[in-house]
């Protein structure tokens, strides 16, 4: 007979979770995917720390605007108030995830979407690591979990190296800076792996996954603040350059946006499969990367055959990867080692346990707040939101940059669906929680 201190999920129940977040991971990749097809308006001459600024501004605003609209703050705050312990913590992952978009954005500029997205989804590696240490994922999983994990992260390593190599000797190259692409494209995968350890902290202790992206932003709009106005001499310089590239700001904003579904869509993921299986699943956006880079941006054409192969090869090894770290469900034992990082938790902060271990199963044990979590401010934060889009929506130009409009529409055709899959799936079976 088992503890009564230890979670216990039904087989169906736990394939229901882990179905619910492969989908999420499936979803998130599609949308962090092509949130990165506006950074290539660092083409254009704007700087890379205009760009990041710029995004994380849209991504602020979406990160009020969604968990507002799918539970209202009234659930939000009384979410955060009964763990008040998590806001420190979902700031500094926001500060982490600032400076890795930042740095994203030179690797963009520097190498292309199709060379740096695969180099900073070596976050996966970090993230299998940090899951291990903290949170006892893989822990009495056994030899064919293990096998799965770490066969997927060699793969992922691998595929890292074919596509850096093919970067650094490709004859054809879009830019005289790829080392300098390469370093800063790894530098933001171990600043994501790092970001993590927040997410996971916050999900064992049974906060919503909306309640911890609505304080994550703080964090990422003070850093980016700060990195901006540093590095363009000022505030003053700033204002003149979001001035200049003003025709452009509703595509970016737009790109925060598509960022922020995308990564509730993770932080789902990582909270009911893991960041040892959730962030390699959701690391699929190095496909989606891959398919806007070439399909639509035309990447690849210039380069030699030779370097196009290391590319797709070196992309399929990593894809195969990730699949292979998704697919080892956690057996009963590893559950157990799970259960042990919620207890952990509680007992430190003085967290109900009960509650805690509703969450893991994605129930509610109670709606916080008032019925629905709803307050009369709620439709003042949409109506603000709506407003800022339509504002910088006037006067905004299409970016010089040659686009397939065909191969565009028919990603955008994928995201929606799965945008669609994924977010039923989760009111059916969770309602968000």
């Amino acid at each position: 007979m088992k503890p009564a201190s230890q979670l216990e999920i039904p087989a169906p129940t736990a394939r229901s979770l882990h179905g619910l977040g492969v989908v999420s991971g499936l979803a998130a990749g599609a949308w962090l995917g092509a949130a990165e097809a506006p950074a290539k308006l660092v083409a254009t001459g704007l700087s890379p720390f205009l760009v990041s600024f710029v995004m994380v501004a849209g991504v602020f605003v979406a990160r009020w605007t969604l968990p507002t609209v799918v539970k209202g703050t009234g659930y939000v705050l009384a979410d955060l108030g009964e763990k008040p312990h998590l806001i420190v913590w979902a700031i500094l992952a926001g500060a982490l995830w600032a400076v890795a978009n930042t740095l994203t954005v030179f690797a963009i500029r520097d190498v292309g979407i199709s060379i740096a997205f695969p180099l900073w989804n070596t976050n996966s590696l970090v993230g299998v690591l940090w899951g291990w240490a903290f949170f006892g994922e893989l822990r009495r999983g056994g030899a064919k979990t293990w096998t799965k994990v770490l066969g997927g992260a060699i793969a992922i390593a691998g595929g890292a190296v074919l596509l850096g190599y093919a970067s650094a000797n490709e004859t054809v190259s879009p830019s005289h800076r790829a080392l300098s692409g390469i370093i800063t494209a790894l530098g933001a995968g171990l600043l994501w792996g790092t970001m993590y350890i927040p997410y996971r902290k916050a999900y064992v202790s049974g906060m919503n996954p909306l309640s911890f992206v609505t304080v994550f932003t703080i964090g990422e709009l003070v850093t980016m603040s700060v990195l901006a106005v540093t590095f363009s001499g000022g505030a003053g310089p700033l204002r003149a350059e979001i001035g200049h590239a003003r025709p452009v700001l509703f595509w970016l904003f737009l790109g925060g946006f598509c960022w922020v579904i995308g990564d509730i869509f993770q932080q789902y993921a990582a909270k009911y499969i893991g960041i040892g299986r959730g962030i390699p699943l959701s690391n699929t956006n190095q496909l989606w990367g891959l398919a806007w880079g070439a399909l639509v941006f035309g990447e690849l054409a210039g380069r030699t055959r030779f370097a196009q192969t290391l590319v797709v090869a070196g992309s399929l090894l990593m894809i195969l990867g990730a699949v292979g770290i998704a697919s080892a469900v956690a057996p009963e034992a590893e559950q157990a080692s799970w259960h042990d990082a919620v207890v952990r938790e509680c007992r430190r902060y003085g967290l109900d346990l009960g509650r805690a271990e509703s969450a893991q199963r994605g129930q509610e044990a109670r709606e916080t707040g008032a019925p629905g979590g709803r307050r009369w401010w709620d439709g003042l934060i949409v109506a603000a939101a709506a407003a800022i889009f339509a504002g910088l929506a006037r006067g905004t130009r299409v970016p010089r940059i040659r686009v397939e409009r065909g191969w565009m529409l028919e990603l955008v055709a994928a995201m929606l669906a799965l945008l669609f899959i994924a977010g039923a799936g989760l009111w059916k079976r969770t309602r968000f929680s």
